[in-house]
């Protein structure tokens, strides 16, 4: 079995990013170096965020390279940069639809590992979140911001959240919402934990009580929340896509981190020609497999086999959605087919998993299968289901963009969002 990633330079152009990176890292990955001070040196080089415009932390690298730079930044066994919700999401919407000086005021903490947090769902506005009934109203300089949200991720330790809120509720629903950028830390917001089945506590309820936004935070027009959103969900399943999955860098993270500390301590990745790495799963799987001695048996073998296939139909899919924002387009319903394939991918790999490892599957902590792993990919194959719109929000996506099947009947298309009987109660001022 060869776990090796897989990546196409054979352009001259994916040479010269290869060799440009590589020679990047050797000359300045010091392992020694606190965090703050590496993300700082990585994010004004432009290899943190490759893909980005050059005067935003990037080099403007084609989605087709990117994956270059990743396995470079490997193979010298530096540390990658800042990844999760303020650089995977926050920040792509800010640089599609956020001005200038939006952009010089919040990208300089992003590509440096502030944390951020999003304000979408709500506990009667999940797959329809276009009900949502958290308002805002304009005093003045500042957005005046009353309602709850709810599955808001590292909301207890994030500086900023994205926020989507109802600002006219005299328009149809996706008509009269607004995207802002709130600060966190305000004596109108209560955050309360809630208990996940892992133990830990990453999900959060979120209360806004006469909570502050100022005017200059809205990102884009009064009015466009929509169609920001749509680019905020986009790249939210994008990262939650089976794409993610198969290499290091990029994915989900909960964690604020000590910027004081040394940064060759936070590396877990190995190179892509040793066992496994910690952001590949099918290289993970491959090593509980021969941590098991199952290496031999044909049947854990196909198994591997289906995984890594499904990684590389995966990341042809993540690569067509990449392309398509390279072009200067929308991602279309290919983000809705990796997002479902990614539930897929972790419900067929934790079975797998726990297969293989038998009576140790019922095992926890540092003593467990891959010291615990195994156990989160486990409870968390379930999220991905859930998470960034449900499996059956992306197949009714993909039956009527992909298939050109009807649309479901829409009772409140044209109807002022007031008017609704929506989410927990009547309209946003029932």
């Amino acid at each position: 079995m060869n776990n090796d990633l897989h990546v196409d330079s054979s352009t001259d152009a994916g040479t010269d990013v290869a060799a440009a990176a590589r020679a990047w890292f050797e000359a300045n990955w010091d392992p020694n170096l606190e965090l703050g001070a590496w993300w700082s040196l990585l994010a004004e080089s432009g290899w943190g965020f490759p893909t980005w415009p050059r005067d935003r932390y990037g080099r403007e690298v084609s989605a087709h390279d990117a994956p270059l730079v990743n396995l470079a930044r490997r193979e010298v066994g530096a540390l990658g940069p800042p990844a999760g919700i303020a650089a995977n999401l926050a920040g792509p919407t800010i640089l599609s639809h956020g001005t200038a000086e939006q952009k010089d005021r919040f990208l300089p903490g992003i590509v440096r590992g502030e944390i951020w947090c999003q304000l979408f769902s709500e506990p009667g506005s999940g797959s329809d979140l276009a009900s949502l009934q958290a308002k805002a109203v304009r005093d003045g300089d500042q957005w005046v911001i009353n309602g709850q949200k709810v599955w808001t991720s590292g909301a207890h330790i994030a500086k900023y959240g994205i926020l989507v809120a109802r600002t006219n509720p005299d328009l149809p629903k996706h008509q009269g919402l607004t995207y802002m950028v709130i600060e966190m830390d305000q004596p109108g917001i209560e955050i309360r934990p809630i208990r996940e089945m892992t133990g830990r506590s990453i999900f959060n309820e979120v209360f806004l009580t006469d909570a502050i936004v100022p005017v200059e935070n809205t990102l884009d027009a009064v009015g466009s929340g929509w169609a920001v959103a749509l680019t905020t969900l986009a790249n939210e399943r994008t990262m939650l896509s089976a794409g993610s999955f198969g290499s290091s860098g990029g994915g989900m993270s909960i964690t604020k981190f000590d910027l004081t500390a040394r940064a060759g301590d936070l590396v877990r990745e190995v190179k892509p020609s040793d066992d496994a790495s910690s952001g590949g799963v099918g290289a993970l799987l491959l090593s509980l497999i021969r941590q098991y001695g199952r290496a031999d048996d044909p049947i854990f073998r196909q198994e591997w086999a289906t995984i890594h296939s499904l990684l590389e139909i995966a990341r042809f899919t993540d690569l067509r959605v990449k392309g398509a924002i390279e072009r200067g387009g929308r991602p279309g319903p290919e983000v809705s087919v990796g997002k479902l394939a990614a539930s897929h991918l972790l419900r067929t790999l934790r079975e797998t998993m726990f297969r293989v490892c038998g009576a140790d599957t019922t095992l926890w902590g540092d003593d467990a299968p891959l010291g615990g792993r195994m156990h989160d990919i486990g409870f968390s194959s379930y999220l991905i289901s859930i998470g960034g719109g449900t499996d059956q929000i992306q197949r009714n996506i993909i039956g009527e963009r992909v298939l050109g099947l009807p649309r479901e009947p829409s009772v409140d298309k044209g109807v002022a969002f007031n008017s609704l009987l929506v989410g927990t109660q009547l309209g946003s001022d029932g």
